[in-house]
């Protein structure tokens, strides 16, 4: 029988809980997840605070099961946060301006668009190379 590719531990203490997740948070494993934190909220916990220090692999669809999670938390008056990150996940919510959802935020990524004496000095830097046509150079 193979091993889960998620391990999930939950220690609780009145209204808080802290849930350590092990392995990968992906479409496979997120089943398990959603199970764990809808059970904590019926359960009457209010505090989530989630160990991510052995996560090696977290996708899309685990941030967003953080995010959903987040959102039903906080309609109960309680508050979710996510603790040690890999660095994939962090730069995830990072582009997607969800640091609401870590311990310690993180700044937000640098505008798409530069400022416009930085591109003039880029502009002067970097000569100008012509593209041919149907594709990149």
């Amino acid at each position: 029988m193979p091993l889960p590719q998620l391990n999930v531990y939950r220690h609780d203490r009145n209204s808080r809980a802290l849930i350590t997740l092990a392995g990968e948070i992906d479409m496979e494993s997120v089943p398990l997840l959603r199970k764990t934190l809808e059970g904590c909220l019926r359960d009457g916990i209010r505090t989530f605070d989630i160990d991510l220090t052995r996560v090696v692999f977290c996708d899309c669809t685990g941030l967003n099961t953080f995010i959903e999670a987040a959102q039903q938390v906080s309609a109960a008056d309680g508050s979710l946060q996510l603790h040690y990150p890999p660095p994939m996940l962090t730069r995830m919510i990072s582009l997607a301006r969800c640091s609401f959802l870590l311990s310690n935020p993180v700044p937000a990524p640098m505008p798409a668009t530069l400022p416009v004496p930085c591109f003039e000095t880029l502009r002067r830097l970097a000569p100008v190379a012509p593209v041919a046509s149907g594709g990149v150079l």
